[in-house]
């Protein structure tokens, strides 16, 4: 009997609720597994199961995304799997470097490009 293949696992961190959904549908529909993180403090309390990779939004509440991403980036758990930035700021790629980001994406983004940039790195 053949076993299906499990499907890959995303973090999605961004506090905008509407965001979130989008990449919800986004992301099950290309046939992946989501999980939707309202703040930065779930990450750094270490609050989700470990994805194949993670989506991070910079301007999140309380917590910069890209201090986020250096903290995930130190983590023994966590510093082998992709992360990328996403963000509306301009400076995003050198930001996004600077933290040790696998990639970027600058806001707005197509769908389709999103989905090549997840497929690059999971």
């Amino acid at each position: 009997m053949e076993s299906t293949p499990q499907k890959k696992n995303i973090v999605v961190t961004d506090d905008d609720p509407g965001i979130r959904d989008i990449f919800k549908i986004i992301f099950e529909t290309a046939g992946y597994e989501v999980q939707l993180i309202t703040n930065g403090d779930d990450l750094l309390n270490n609050k989700f199961d470990i994805p194949d990779l993670f989506l991070l939004d910079k301007q999140l509440s309380g917590v910069d995304g890209i201090d986020i991403c250096r903290y995930l980036k130190k983590q023994n758990t966590t510093s082998h799997l992709p992360v990328i930035m996403i963000s509306a700021n301009p400076h995003i790629g050198k930001l996004a470097e600077e933290a040790g980001a696998d990639a970027y994406i600058e806001k707005p983004f197509e769908v389709k490009y999103l989905l090549e940039m997840v497929e690059r790195y999971i």
